[in-house]
């Protein structure tokens, strides 16, 4: 793993005796007292690396008769610097959730070394949406990513560039040949940051590329003939672009050996209608996706309704993943956010509940007998229509 050395409490006595005044002696077991003085300066001067937390997912194949956890997969896109990245790791901590961080390359570019990018068919600098800030922002960035990643958080990509239709040539129109490029992109902005922005005394990013299995195209563009190719060739083994095969929750399937943790459609009593769960879409639904800070409370009760009547749904019938896809944008008052965030903190912790990484959940499936996969798949759809 990158990150800060570790370092034994012996070995580097030896260095903190030199500092203080008074000796210091191990004996020959090593076990002698250490003068609080001394462990004072070790807990200084010596760096630790933190133990990352461990999954919350129990890996084994259930038998034909055992009936799955139900999964609850949160992601947000970007996770760009914000007081809501601060609040998920707050709950889902509280209530040990794991969610999906997907990094937007452009993040680990400070402005003023915007050329350091260039996307597929773009100019070099161009992009869809703003590059990192200052370059003190893009270290506070870095450090947020690690603080995620020891939290046990999974990381995956929201790729870089942003480009969507009406943007120009855009992700829709995307050849494998360009979506291998914006990831090549995305991976040698994420390993390169220190030297692009000039910070090589910066502390590492504590994970490397083959933490990346996964990811979320921007404004869920692109086709699998065109992206999966890429996916592969970049090690990949989930993506959660596409709209769900059906209406309601099913349990994903493979695409050309690709796990597709399709985006909901399901029915919303609050809504009174068929809906897209994702936050835009909701905030579109809503009000046309106009910012009326003053109906936050009204939109935030329901969308989290929304989501608890999916839950209710599932759990009660074939218990597919629930995959709640999310921003930390303060659309609309910051109406959505609060909603996800109350969602977590009520289910999460329940019986039988398991609120886990995409990676985590993909590999989960992979043990499962294939036929058992199959019976769950062949259940009826969850909160796909109006209840009784």
């Amino acid at each position: 793993m990158r990150g800060a050395r570790r370092w034994s409490v012996a070995g580097a006595l030896v260095g903190v005796c030199a500092l203080v005044l008074s000796g210091c002696a191990l004996s020959e077991s090593g076990a002698e007292p250490t003068p609080a003085h001394i462990v004072e300066t070790l807990e200084a001067v010596v760096p630790v690396e933190p133990e990352r937390r461990a999954s919350n997912v129990e890996f084994r194949r259930l038998g034909p008769d055992e009936t799955p956890p139900q999964f609850v997969l949160f992601s947000f896109d970007g996770v760009g610097l914000t007081p809501n990245w601060d609040r998920f790791l707050e709950v889902a901590d509280a209530v040990d959730a794991r969610f999906t961080a997907l990094m937007t390359g452009l993040y680990f570019v400070a402005d003023e070394n915007r050329k350091a990018y260039q996307g597929p068919r773009r100019a070099p600098g161009e992009s869809a949406i703003a590059f990192g800030g200052s370059r003190e922002a893009v270290l506070s960035q870095v450090e947020q990513l690690n603080r995620t990643w020891f939290a046990g958080h999974e990381m995956g990509t929201h790729y870089v560039g942003h480009f969507c239709d009406g943007s120009g040539y855009s992700g829709n129109q995307w050849t494998t040949a360009d979506w291998n490029h914006e990831l090549d992109e995305f991976f040698r902005l994420m390993t390169t940051w220190k030297e692009i922005n000039g910070l090589p005394g910066a502390i590492d990013l504590a994970f490397g590329p083959e933490a990346v299995t996964g990811g979320r195209t921007q404004c869920l563009e692109g086709s699998p003939p065109q992206l999966f190719p890429a996916l592969h060739a970049h090690g990949m083994t989930w993506d959660s672009s596409m709209p769900a095969p059906e209406p309601g929750l099913v349990w994903p399937e493979k695409i050309d050996g690709i796990w597709e943790f399709g985006i909901p459609y399901v029915y919303s009593p609050a809504f009174g209608k068929r809906q897209t769960a994702l936050d835009y879409n909701f905030w579109v639904t809503f009000n046309g996706g106009k910012d009326q800070p003053e109906t936050a409370p009204r939109a935030r009760q329901m969308v989290a309704d929304t989501y608890r009547h999916m839950y209710r749904e599932a759990f009660d019938g074939n218990r597919a993943p629930i995959v709640v896809a999310n921003h930390f944008n303060d659309w609309n008052g910051n109406a959505f956010n609060p909603a996800t965030a109350d969602f977590m903190a009520d289910v999460c912790g329940r019986a039988e509940t398991v609120c886990a990484t995409h990676a985590d959940v993909a590999a989960w499936m992979d043990l499962q007998d294939p036929a058992v996969l199959d019976r769950w798949r062949a259940m009826p759809a969850a909160a796909a229509h109006a209840p009784d």
